[in-house]
């Protein structure tokens, strides 16, 4: 069993950064690929960007691109997300996910919802403009 929990969301200005992380609670030495996806009041969840098991390959969504850094320490047991040069429109309640045992690490795998088996409860980050 899996158990992820995000902290490090809060209220931040037009502009600013958040370091948003997920702690993974497991029961095995298992690494898993992991991503982070958000939701916007009244829209569906969208991906933000993965991270492979070993850390060495990502994949970005493009409204994130360059501002966004996704990192992972392993040792620790913990996934993070930078978030620099914050907009209003990144204002949404963000969740990490474990993906899928088996699952290829590639750009379509990594960006869709039903390659994640286990998800944490969400942080929210607001943004004001």
């Amino acid at each position: 069993q899996v158990r992820l929990e995000e902290a490090g969301g809060g209220l931040v200005q037009a502009g600013g950064s958040l370091r948003l992380s997920c702690a993974i609670f497991k029961d095995t030495n298992y690494l898993y690929n992991m991503g982070w996806f958000r939701q916007a009041p009244g829209k569906g969840r969208e991906f933000v960007a993965a991270i492979s098991y070993s850390g060495d390959h990502t994949v970005y969504s493009p409204s994130v691109e360059g501002r966004f850094t996704i990192s992972r320490d392993n040792a620790k047991a913990t996934v993070f997300l930078a978030l620099n040069s914050l907009e209003f429109d990144d204002t949404a309640v963000y969740y990490c996910g474990a993906v899928t045992p088996g699952t290829n690490f590639n750009a379509l795998t990594m960006t869709t919802m039903s390659s994640y088996l286990y998800w944490g409860q969400g942080t929210q980050v607001t943004v004001s403009s």
